[in-house]
């Protein structure tokens, strides 16, 4: 079921609105993908030169980059309540070989588990609403 936010400011607990706005959620991602401090990726997942930079950005081997994963970010939600906020089946439990989409708070964006960006965190994923909604608070 898709929701649509129609207030420009959202009640606490609603969807966030990029999660229900594709050219909202377009307009983020893309700024992450252009931003340098951001850098979100790579668009394939077979991109070598992405994963060079990745590493040479966090001094580290690229076995060790390739490791640090949307999916296992502080920021990357995947939820029930927020599983509820994607649409149609491009979220759980529809997932395709190299993993699922959730959302990134830090961002502002429908996120792939299997890409990453340079200010990714370790400590997740958010799979609890409870936190889901600590992290919405903070907006």
């Amino acid at each position: 079921m898709i929701r649509i936010v129609l207030k420009s400011k959202q009640k606490q607990g609603s969807c966030p609105e990029a999660t229900q706005d594709l050219k909202l959620n377009t307009k983020n991602r893309n700024a992450s993908i252009k931003a340098e401090h951001i850098q979100y990726g790579p668009l394939n997942l077979s991109d070598e030169k992405y994963w060079d930079r990745l590493a040479d950005h966090w001094n580290t081997e690229v076995s060790v980059a390739k490791k640090s994963l949307c999916g296992n970010c502080a920021a990357f939600d995947i939820s029930p309540r927020m599983l509820d906020c994607l649409p149609g089946p491009v979220s759980e439990p529809i997932k395709d070989e190299d993993g699922k989409l959730g959302y990134c708070w830090m961002h502002k964006f429908k996120c792939h588990s299997a890409r990453t960006c340079y200010t990714w965190a370790a400590g997740g994923p958010i799979d609890q609403d409870k936190v889901s909604y600590q992290w919405q608070g903070k907006e």
